[in-house]
């Protein structure tokens, strides 16, 4: 297995048709662990909490203490700044109260440093603000979980979708094959004189519409690679293939064991969207709190110490303040008032975000298992059909062999056989993604579909062609 994988080169490398021989597989768990670090949602979404955790840090401004130091140096002839300066540096003598060198003072020149440190006490708004920015915090990074969960899915259901088209474009291959073969031997016939034209006609338009059926499905391929490597991180271009899908898609069995456990009453875990909304409806409830804690008083201290000198900074003798304000903003103006109303709004938003978050989780837990439900029995049946389908194609071309039936019949069931492999194939691929949505819905990691890597139906079935030559 693979651990490092640039998302172009480890998506593109996908086409089985292209791959070189013994080219590495790339698993289901490679592209999940590619998308968690380099899918583009998952990128944004990570970013956007780690700002939401920045902000968080803001309100502790008003809780938690700060120290700064001061340097500064003045030179003033303003008579009150040059007679506290000489104060300041202890340097006033009996002389400094001469009434004129009072009211002229020569320039006098000070250097000033200090280191100021401050308590905050009782800031309401800061301790619930710090409240409110946590929660949203907290909602972000659920967010973001829920984003990786979503990508998640989307990876398997593109990674699938990539092998579902590769394995339909083998199976039109089978069937080109197959419907060229039965040209080759309708006109053998007719120059045995056991056919008409119109038999070699009728086999030469089928097979002329099998080939156009190809050619759309080998574009179809080379699309949901280049869509796959985008949801990985990638620009979608073409690179040289260097790694391989799986041959086919898992076997029924194996996607029905997987999947079956998912369609009963599973208990299902608190789904991170849902997180995501309640923390957000917290976060609200918070800052509606904060808005009113404006109204309340704030109680602050501070301790400095300063040293004032006339040579250089920090020297000369020390002297220190220590202090306590209490202020109370009993109207501030509109905007107080606007904050308060501004938040209330974003409650009842919240509120409702909420509800509804929790509403959608109970509707897509029933919508995942009622649709898990069906895709389990539609792949029963597609398993079935595909069976019967290359059988009865098998038993027209014994009879056309011997003159028992016409050239359309023939060519049906080729058609038949050709149309239930792929329903096959879709099938399974539906019952796959359905299993990865309800995991979703249940608030579980679809990542755990990963299991499928282990695909024993790729030893046993690589061989078989979904549509064979039963002409011969």
């Amino acid at each position: 297995m693979m651990k490092h994988l640039t998302p172009a080169v480890a998506i593109l490398g996908l086409c089985a048709a292209t791959a070189a021989p013994g080219a590495a597989q790339l698993t289901l768990a490679d592209a999940l662990r590619t998308a968690d670090r380099a899918a583009y949602g998952n990128r944004v979404a990570a970013a956007t909490a780690a700002a939401e955790a920045a902000h968080a840090l803001s309100p502790l401004a008003g809780i938690l203490p700060s120290v700064h130091v001061e340097a500064g140096y003045i030179r003033t002839t303003d008579p009150i700044g040059a007679f506290g300066a000489t104060l300041r540096q202890r340097s006033v003598t009996q002389a400094n109260f001469d009434p004129q060198r009072l009211n002229y003072p020569r320039a006098i020149g000070n250097y000033q440093g200090g280191i100021v440190v401050e308590q905050p006490i009782f800031n309401a708004d800061a301790w619930t603000g710090r409240r409110a920015a946590v929660r949203a915090a907290d909602a972000s990074r659920a967010s973001e979980q829920w984003t990786r969960l979503s990508t998640r899915v989307d990876v398997v259901r593109a990674y699938y979708g990539a092998v579902l088209a590769a394995e339909r474009a083998r199976t039109l291959v089978s069937a080109a094959r197959a419907a060229h073969a039965h040209v080759a031997q309708a006109e053998a016939m007719q120059r045995q004189g056991l056919v008409t034209k119109s038999d070699v006609l009728l086999a030469s338009v089928r097979a002329g519409d099998v080939d156009t059926q190809l050619a759309e499905a080998e574009g179809a391929a080379r699309t949901s690679l280049q869509q796959l490597a985008v949801l990985l991180g990638g620009d979608g271009g073409n690179a040289e293939p260097s790694l391989a899908p799986p041959a086919l898609l898992p076997a029924t069995a194996q996607i029905v064991a997987l999947a079956a456990a998912d369609t009963s009453d599973v208990a299902p875990a608190e789904r991170a969207d849902v997180q995501a909304a309640s923390r957000g409806l917290d976060a609200a409830r918070a800052d509606a709190l904060r808005a009113r804690s404006a109204y309340l008083p704030r109680v602050n201290s501070f301790a400095r110490y300063d040293w004032n000198s006339a040579d250089r900074l920090y020297t000369g003798d020390r002297n220190w303040t220590v202090g306590i304000l209490a202020s109370w903003s009993v109207f501030a103006g509109a905007g107080d008032l606007a904050d308060v109303e501004a938040t209330r709004s974003h409650l009842a938003s919240a509120q409702a975000q909420a509800e509804g978050a929790r509403a959608q989780a109970r509707l897509e837990l029933q919508q995942s298992r009622t649709a898990l439900t069906v895709a389990l029995t539609r792949l029963t049946f597609a398993e079935q059909g595909a069976a019967q389908s290359a059988e009865a194609h098998r038993i027209v071309g014994r009879k056309y062999e011997g003159g028992l039936a016409t050239v359309v019949e023939l060519l049906d069931a080729q058609a038949v056989e050709t149309q239930s492999a792929l329903a096959l194939a879709q099938a399974r691929w539906s019952a796959i993604v359905a299993d990865a949505e309800r995991r979703q819905a249940l608030g579980l990691d679809p990542a755990s579909l990963a299991v499928l890597d282990d695909n024993s139906r790729l030893a046993t079935d690589s061989s078989r062609s979904p549509t064979a030559d039963h002409s011969r």
